[in-house]
């Protein structure tokens, strides 16, 4: 069936959209290289031998470099958490999140300074790591935020999802005395960053005036997360066990 048939547009475009949502836009390109070259051959006329596959696999060729174009796109959304306004709708902090997490299929990565349990992201977050995505969250400490933070330590706020791995930056390890981790971001499968001034936490992602920027596709939210990684590798980054700060300096 190819495109151009009368009547049938409509169903071939459906079944495209459908193929590009199961394979994803590099190995729909692979399918139409294995159907036909990226252009038609010369000579190669409506009515002649091979002209079906060639012009569907031009199609499937335009539609995955459409998408991949669309991918390496860096677009920007404001976020904010706290009152909405009719007059200039926002995305909400919370929707955002939830949305983060739900569509990782690989990687999700988060930094927070301050952490109190909240069960819409915990939910979110078993949900990720059930289906085998790689979870990690660093989080101040009580005795890295030097009383600025008090009740329990923020990586309690993750007791209870299995399988996510908690970081966080050592005292013994900040260059100066008083630094601080105070990092808010997330970021789903490289691909997606959330930069915001929200603590994952309920008063942050839905009741203090809070203000970030959603960036999908392009090179930040991918650098965000090698840039993590690389603190994480190099020692910068240390694991939490149990939710306490190892001694200092480990």
């Amino acid at each position: 069936m190819a495109p151009s048939e009368p009547g049938r547009t409509g169903d071939f475009a459906a079944a495209v959209a459908v193929a590009v949502s199961t394979l994803g836009p590099a190995r729909l390109g692979e399918l139409a290289d294995r159907i036909g070259p990226r252009s038609s051959p010369p000579g190669v006329a409506v009515g002649q031998p091979g002209w079906e596959e060639a012009v569907i696999a031009a199609y499937l060729h335009g539609v995955s470099a459409g998408y991949a174009g669309r991918a390496a796109e860096t677009r920007v959304e404001s976020v904010w958490s706290g009152p909405s306004s009719r007059e200039v709708p926002v995305r909400a902090t919370a929707r955002v999140l939830m949305d983060l997490v739900a569509e990782a299929t690989m990687e999700l990565m988060f930094m927070t300074y301050a952490a109190r349990p909240y069960p819409p992201l915990l939910t979110a977050l078993s949900a990720a790591t059930g289906r085998g995505v790689a979870v990690s969250i660093v989080v101040e400490t009580l005795q890295g935020a030097g009383g600025g933070l008090a009740g329990s330590e923020p990586a309690a706020a993750f007791a209870s999802v299995r399988g996510v791995q908690l970081w966080h930056w050592p005292t013994g390890r900040r260059g100066h005395l008083g630094a601080r981790m105070h990092a808010k971001i997330a970021v789903a499968d490289r691909r997606a960053l959330l930069v915001s001034s929200a603590n994952l936490t309920s008063s942050g992602v839905e009741e203090n005036i809070e203000a970030g920027l959603l960036v999908r596709g392009g090179a930040p939210p991918r650098r965000a997360a090698e840039h993590l990684a690389a603190l994480q590798t190099s020692g910068v980054l240390a694991r939490l066990l149990s939710g306490v700060e190892p001694a200092a300096g480990n």
